[in-house]
């Protein structure tokens, strides 16, 4: 089942299944979030609880796509209440990249940088037994909900980026419950869109380049991750391909479990508070900017990948909304 939040042509929202072409719409619901909480509390699956509520036929999905009605396919109406968050380091081959850029100039090949250290932390111990916690993975913050863009919208830049670069992954998206049990709807697209020469510049850059605009979606996959997967990512120029290239995700190509990751993040106390919204990236080994490719106001990113449905698009655009310096005023 994959599940899509959007807007009726009155601005109301609404929650639908994807059914080819067309959009089975969930009776009486407005929110991912309150479809989850109401599963959790009925004791019941997701997937039970839209069979409880049963659906209607509702809009063509490309009417929908066409008007930029799809919203992410999980959010909170408080965006205070949506921490966005990921790992890094976690797909076998994404060091190599990373290390690249973190290596100092006057620093050997042979001498292991920060990067690779956490990476062969990974390897080794990134798969523990079920149940137990293996090797810690690189944790960033990203922001809270008012970070996330709709599917199909652009990426705000702003006037302090060195670089505006795409980074295609996969998402958990999750609800705390009432008692403070972190539940995992499922997983999505993602786009973590970061900037690459700012983190180049220095590792401990790291945290600053990871706060950017990102995107998640368009579909909701309810259900468990196939271990071996392969996507596409491209940017577009022009209505042509300037970059394309396959990135892979699932377990199978990861050095930490989905449940190493998961318990990295959920053993935070602050991380517990009921009816929170998380939506987590996963990690990836794949680039434009490895590749030498600086993307421009008007490109088009594209990630896609067939088991999560419609593909998730997204431009970029300079904005210079930011408080000027010196705007800062004591009281």
């Amino acid at each position: 089942m994959r599940l899509i939040q959007f807007e009726d042509p009155q601005g109301q929202r609404q929650v639908g299944c994807v059914d080819g072409a067309q959009i089975q719409v969930v009776r009486d619901t407005r929110s991912t979030r309150e479809l989850a909480l109401s599963a959790i509390r009925n004791g019941i699956s997701l997937r039970d609880e839209v069979a409880r509520r049963g659906t209607d036929a509702g809009p063509l999905y490309a009417e929908l796509q066409d008007t930029a009605r799809v919203l992410p396919p999980l959010d909170h109406e408080d965006p205070a209440h949506c921490l966005v968050s990921g790992t890094g380091l976690t797909h076998l081959g994404s060091a190599a990249t990373r290390d690249q850029m973190h290596q100092q100039a006057d620093q050997g090949t042979a001498a292991m940088t920060d990067t690779m250290r956490i990476f062969k932390w990974g390897l080794e111990g990134g798969k523990p037994p079920a149940g137990q916690p293996g090797a810690q993975p690189e944790w960033f913050y990203k922001g809270d909900g008012s970070i996330v863009v709709r599917p199909g919208a652009d990426f705000p830049v702003p006037p302090f980026a060195e670089d505006a670069g795409e980074e295609p992954e996969l998402t958990g998206l999750y609800v705390i419950g009432d008692d403070g049990q972190p539940w995992r709807l499922g997983y999505a697209l993602g786009n973590e869109f970061s900037d690459h020469v700012m983190e180049r510049r220095n590792y401990l850059y790291l945290a600053h380049s990871k706060l950017r605009f990102c995107c998640f979606g368009p579909e909701l996959r309810v259900g468990e991750l196939p271990a071996d997967l392969s996507g596409m990512s491209r940017i577009f120029r022009e209505g042509q391909v300037l970059w394309e290239k396959p990135f892979l995700s699932g377990e199978s190509n990861m050095c930490h479990s989905l449940a190493n990751l998961e318990y990295h993040h959920f053993k935070y106390a602050q991380f517990l508070r009921p009816g929170d919204v998380h939506i987590h990236f996963f990690g990836t080994a794949t680039l434009s900017f490895a590749d030498g490719i600086r993307v421009q106001p008007g490109d088009r990113f594209e990630v896609s990948l067939d088991a999560f449905g419609a593909p998730l698009r997204n431009g970029i655009r300079l904005t210079d909304d930011v408080l000027a310096i010196g705007a800062i005023k004591a009281l």
